[in-house]
């Protein structure tokens, strides 16, 4: 167990449950020396017909009994071999047993994960300037570093729209005429504490979503252990752009947008009507996208067997 002693409020609390752990027989790590731990990964691995299996979750949330009543977070279940092996790299870094790693799916703080999301950018700012669709919808608490602003400014300049949900401080300014005219930002508050990190990019109709344990400030992007993670199976990639983007984006009841001068002007329903992003009920959407993962799960087990019966 990887323990972080510097959670702020709980520095008491994770002492003390790290005390129990070691008197129990569990191995406690506390991380890498410098950097705090704000990732959130849990990692099983079984033996299952002498083959080893790697079980992964991955979170935009704190494994934390209050906060996951109040925050808004997505989590992702996996089996996939590549994120298992990331994971498993990930956590043999964080005890010290590995070096420098270099992993298949997953970005990571404070090594890859501002790099990979320039480059993310930089790469809708060319398909924009060569007329292909491009676009940026990113959902975080806050935006400071210095360079990721830059390079939104320039993407904007560039031709690429740019929608961005985020819930606190923000350094950049929207709405500028010849710097910010494509980027637009909102901020949602209402019962629960927004805390899900989401980046889409449309990539010329190619879209890539992840979900991330990061903000775009510097302190998660350069001096933080972190992760962010792709959603790759369509069915949960569609829910989880339509639960946090679409759904936030169409709020006109919670939301305040970012105006220019750093005030912030609280959207009204006026004549259309009106939309409360925490109160949308997703669980027929939700009941739906799972009869089809087990729609998916069944035809790939079905091909399976007929795969073995094939080679009798």
């Amino acid at each position: 167990v990887v323990v972080e002693l510097r959670a702020r409020f709980d520095e008491e609390a994770n002492l003390r449950l790290a005390n129990r752990l070691q008197e129990a027989g569990v191995q406690v790590v506390y991380g890498v020396v410098g950097y705090k731990t704000h990732a959130k990964m849990l990692l099983i691995v079984r033996r299952e017909q002498g083959v080893l299996r790697r079980y992964v979750h991955l979170s935009t949330g704190n494994y934390h009994q209050i906060t996951s009543r109040i925050y808004t977070d997505f989590g992702l279940m996996t089996a996939n071999a590549d994120i298992g092996e990331d994971a498993h790299l990930l956590f043999l870094q964080l005890s010290g047993l590995g070096p420098v790693i270099r992993l298949k799916c997953l970005l990571h703080s404070p090594f890859t994960l501002h790099k990979g999301l320039m480059e993310k950018i930089e790469r809708e700012i060319g398909h924009a300037r060569a007329g292909k669709p491009a676009r940026i919808i990113a959902k975080m608490n806050a935006l400071n570093e210095e360079n990721v602003v830059e390079i939104l400014y320039r993407a904007s300049q560039a031709g690429v729209g740019i929608d961005l949900i985020v819930r606190g401080a923000c350094a950049l300014r929207p709405d500028i005429p010849g710097v910010s005219d494509n980027i637009r930002v909102r901020s949602i508050v209402g019962r629960f504490l927004e805390h899900s990190r989401v980046y889409w990019f449309q990539n010329d109709d190619a879209p890539e979503i992840y979900c991330s344990s990061a903000d775009w400030m510097e302190r998660n992007l350069l001096r933080r252990i972190e992760t962010c993670f792709p959603i790759r199976d369509p069915a949960l990639a569609a829910r989880v752009y339509e639960e946090s983007l679409a759904n936030y984006l169409a709020d006109n009841t919670q939301s305040g947008r970012l105006e220019p001068d750093g005030g912030y002007t609280r959207l009204v329903p006026g004549e259309a009507s009106a939309h409360a992003a925490q109160r949308t009920d997703f669980r027929a959407q939700a009941s739906a996208g799972m009869r089809q993962i087990r729609l998916s799960r069944d035809q790939i087990l079905l091909a399976g067997i007929e795969e073995q019966l094939a080679l009798q």
